[in-house]
This record gives structure tokens, C-alpha cells and sequence, in this order.
């Protein structure tokens, strides 16, 4: 066996989602050659990659039937998120995608959508933020069990900048770490916007593979904002199956859709999608009706991201500052599981087939 044959028995291989060869992508390195031994490392899109496994075997079988049948294969796995951001120079230069997480309207879970989407990104392997941007309404204190506490601060060439908060190995920020929680935050447009822009280039978020935005719900002076000041790789739009739900979701949809904005959307997450009883966990009831969200993604052609049940454990665990990912509850993190696994793939296509992204100019 020769390192040429090795490549070209590697190029009959694909990466499932970007529909070229793994040669052809650049995907293949360090190969050495041992008798009947062989091993090379495939450079993963995202440490969170869903398809590895499935690039192991084709990868296993195609030099065992092109190469040599008594090949004993090792297939070693790195990764190298891909990004598509302008330059590195830009406001939040060390993170290669960030993510817009919204909702046409509250109450639609988009904060526990938000938080377990970080936590099984950083479940596998991923560096992640979770950025709360939801000023008059922040959920990440109590979601993760830090209420009371305070973010450190450093400075840096004259200037403080806030150290996030750091929980089940993801990074935390919310206006809630910095008020007190029984006071109510009464702010006017301007001053919510100037916050968030804040906790976009006055935080030290570091090097990351992800940064997930939890935004406030509608469609209004936040949004506008974080998409002038930095570009947004995508976003996620959040929905419960009901009428009213699906209505306000589509406001949402047309916003991110709009000539001077232009964010991809990476796809569509249906919450509480059915009820299931801890007791009757074959048991699906559809309290707010049938696959709503599913249906909109397939009028819109967006995504289907999957659906989220209505679990009492994941509301428990949000109250309790355990979410879902890191709870016990196999069937919840099933869910978010397919969900982010999706999403993750949806988001390395966008970074191989779509424009770069921008900052937002809005003049009126």
C-alpha cells in the first residue's frame, strides 16, 4: 500500500453533507503506512460532527475493496469548525459562528431551546457561548444555577472588559449577572440596544467554535442591533405547534428574509410538539395540535430541526439550574440531541455553499 493509493481510494468517499470527496475537501492528513496497517486522521467540520461515524465506515470499507482486503484500519478524527465570517478582525474576531436563537413570540421555550442547543454542542466536543440577550426577561441565571452571582472583570488597555461566567463548560452572559433580579429593567429602546452591544465587544467570550444568542422575543431594536454590529452566521427560529405561535413565527421568518438583512435560517425547532407522561413514555398527547411547526417549515422551505417535547423534567430542570443536557432525562436529551445534530449540519452546508456573512447596513 502506497500513501497514493490510500488518497485514491479516499476520494471515493464523501462527506455526506457537502457532497464532495473527502480528498477534494482537504479532509485527509497524517497517513501512515505499516504493513497491513493503516491510519489517517479526517479533519471533522465541527468537533459535533453527527456524520462521523458514518465516514469511518466508508472510509474503512473503501481501502479494505480498492486497497488491500487485509487492511487494518484506524481512522483517527480531529476538527476545524468551519466559519464564515469576512476576517478575523471583526468585533468577536475568535468566534467562527454565531448563532441567533428568536421567537415570533414569548413563551415558546426559546431560552431552554437556547441553553440545551450550547450544552450538546459542548457535549460534543465544541467550544461554545451562550449569550443572553433577552435584557427585560434573562432565563440563563436561573436555567444554570448562577443567580446571585457575578461576572470578574480585567482590563485591557485602559478599558474593563467583563469575564463571562463559565457553567457545565460553556460560557455564560446575561443581564441578569450584573442587576439585581428584583428589579425590573426599564429601559428604552437605546439603551437595551447599547447593552447588548456591550456584551458583544465588551466581553472577553475568547475562542470559540459557537456563540448561541438567546434573542428576546418579536422582532425589534435588539435584533436590528446585534446584526449591525456583528455578522450573524444564522439563525434558529423557535415555535410551539399552535396557531398563534406559527403566526408570530412567520413575522420572524420574514424578518431575517428582508433585502437589507439577509440572515440564513439555519432551520426551525417545533417546542413542546406533544406531551408525554413520565409514567407513558410511548404516549404522545398534542395538546397544542399536531406538527404546526413542521408544516410552516415545509410552506416556508426551511429546515425542519425536529421537535421538543413537553417533558415535566425539562421545566423542572430549568427551574432547578439543571437543564436538560445535563439532567438525567435520556428522552429530553434525545431530542435536543437530533435537534442540535441537524442544526450542526445545516450550519457547516451554509459555511460551504453561501456568501459570507456581513454586517447589516439598515439606513432607515
Amino acid at each position: 500500500m502506497t500513501t497514493a493509493d490510500i488518497l485514491k481510494a479516499l476520494s471515493n468517499v464523501q462527506e455526506p453533507d457537502l457532497g464532495k470527496d473527502l480528498v477534494t475537501l482537504n479532509m485527509i492528513k497524517d497517513i501512515t503506512i505499516d504493513g497491513n496497517e493503516v491510519a489517517f486522521t479526517i479533519i471533522l467540520t465541527t468537533p459535533a460532527c453527527p456524520m462521523k461515524d458514518l465516514m469511518r465506515t466508508a472510509s474503512e470499507n473503501a481501502i479494505k475493496i480498492l486497497v488491500n482486503k487485509e487492511a487494518i484500519v484506524k481512522v483517527n478524527f480531529t476538527s476545524n469548525t468551519t466559519s464564515n465570517r469576512k476576517d478575523a478582525q471583526q468585533i468577536l474576531g475568535g468566534v467562527k459562528n454565531v448563532i441567533a436563537v428568536v421567537s415570533g413570540k414569548g413563551g415558546v421555550g426559546k431560552s431552554t431551546i437556547s441553553a440545551n442547543l450550547a450544552l450538546a454542542l459542548a457535549e460534543g466536543g465544541a467550544s461554545v457561548g451562550l449569550l443572553d440577550a433577552d435584557i427585560y426577561g434573562p432565563s440563563v441565571p436561573i436555567m444554570f444555577g448562577v443567580r446571585g452571582e457575578r461576572p470578574m472583570m480585567k482590563d485591557v488597555n485602559g478599558k474593563g472588559i467583563i469575564i463571562p461566567l463559565e457553567k457545565f463548560g460553556i460560557k455564560l452572559m446575561s443581564i441578569g449577572l450584573l442587576v439585581d433580579e428584583k428589579n425590573a429593567v426599564v429601559w428604552r429602546g437605546p439603551m437595551a440596544s447599547s447593552a447588548i452591544k456591550q456584551f458583544v465587544t465588551e466581553v472577553d467570550w475568547g475562542e470559540l467554535d459557537y456563540l448561541i444568542i438567546d434573542m428576546p422575543p418579536g422582532t425589534g431594536d435588539i435584533h436590528l442591533t446585534l446584526m449591525q454590529t456583528v455578522p450573524v452566521t444564522g439563525a434558529i427560529i423557535v415555535t410551539t405547534p399552535q396557531n398563534v405561535a406559527l403566526a408570530d413565527a412567520k413575522k420572524g421568518i420574514a424578518m431575517f428574509g428582508q433585502a437589507q438583512i439577509n440572515v440564513p435560517i439555519i432551520g426551525l425547532v417545533e417546542n413542546m410538539a406533544y406531551f408525554t407522561p413520565a409514567e407513558l413514555p410511548d404516549n404522545k398527547y398534542y395538546l397544542f395540535g399536531k406538527e404546526g411547526g413542521k408544516k410552516l417549515a415545509d410552506e416556508y422551505e426551511l429546515s425542519f430541526l425536529g421537535q421538543v417535547p413537553l417533558v415535566q423534567s425539562i421545566r423542572e430542570g430549568g427551574d432547578e439550574g439543571i437543564p436538560a443536557m445535563v439532567s438525567n432525562d435520556e428522552l429530553s436529551k434525545a431530542a435536543f440531541r437530533n435537534v442540535t445534530s441537524l442544526a450542526v449540519r445545516n450550519i457547516a452546508m451554509r459555511n460551504a455553499n453561501m456568501a459570507k456573512t456581513e454586517i447589516i447596513e439598515i439606513t432607515s
